[in-house]
């Protein structure tokens, strides 16, 4: 992916081939020298268990405060009037378990956004199709889930381009969404994802649920699941999780019992 030049400044975008659309606002313009000017400290993301009195994890409210500036998302928006929750799935490998998931948001009219990785994306591209056709996200997770606050500039662009110009080349899809691998981020990072056109998705709900058979079973999962519901909770559930696929469709019942309302950000 070769970035534009104009006058000492670079304007990026998740491809070269992708165009916005018709009236819709530019990138900002960002120099090399404003993004490594930026703090490059890494810091690894999880929600913590201290929450206010509306359930919202403190941690979250905080990093959002600090870190909302670059289109970061550590907890979701408030939407007036409504109790809002995302859904997100990581999806680095299949484990067979997203078929179900996808039959389960499809019986609950629910949409999620699905993060891929390159590798994904070519050994699941009837899975991702799916996605897009079902009018779900699909955000970018990077093509080789490197932890970003390790790479330059330059590689940070290139695996957030490649990974968007596979789902452009394949399916025509313009990717929006980020969420850094294994929630790892710096300043830098955020600015970088921003200025080539994303929203970068952090949680503020999630657990150990990746680990192949090392599962709390499904009641147990939902339980965790329905005990942090919050107004503006963003989701990570890994999609290689049988717990997960197993209580999801109760899960959404639940939350729907509470009052809430299912979401996808940015759309």
């Amino acid at each position: 992916m070769k970035p534009t030049r104009r006058s000492g400044t670079v304007r990026f975008r998740p491809s070269a081939r992708l165009k916005r659309k018709k009236n819709e606002p530019g990138l900002t313009p960002v120099s090399d020298d404003a993004l490594n000017g930026l703090d490059k400290t890494g810091q690894g993301w999880g929600q913590g268990r201290q929450v206010d009195s509306k359930n919202r994890p403190v941690s979250s409210l905080q990093f959002q405060e600090k870190y909302g500036q670059y289109g970061a998302y550590f907890i979701g928006p408030s939407v007036p009037g409504l109790k809002t929750v995302y859904l997100t799935f990581d999806e680095g490998y299949e484990n067979g378990y997203t078929e179900k998931i996808l039959d389960t948001l499809s019986e609950k009219k629910v949409r999620a956004a699905f993060f891929v990785t390159g590798d994904y994306v070519e050994r699941s591209p009837e899975l991702v199709g799916r996605m897009i056709e079902e009018g779900h996200a699909v955000g970018n997770h990077s093509e080789n889930h490197h932890s970003f606050p390790e790479l330059s500039l330059e590689r940070q662009r290139e695996e957030l381009g490649l990974l968007a110009d596979r789902l452009a080349d394949r399916f025509s899809y313009t990717c929006t969404l980020f969420r850094p691998p294994c929630g790892e981020f710096s300043e830098q990072t955020l600015a970088c994802a921003q200025a080539m056109g994303y929203k970068t998705l952090f949680w503020s709900y999630a657990y150990k649920d990746w680990e192949e058979g090392k599962g709390i079973g499904a009641e147990a999962a939902l339980e965790k699941a329905v005990g942090a519901l919050h107004d503006g909770a963003i989701y990570l559930l890994h999609a290689v999780s049988a717990d997960n696929a197993a209580m999801l469709g109760d899960f959404i019942d639940a939350a729907h019992r509470e009052g809430y309302t299912f979401s996808v950000i940015g759309s």
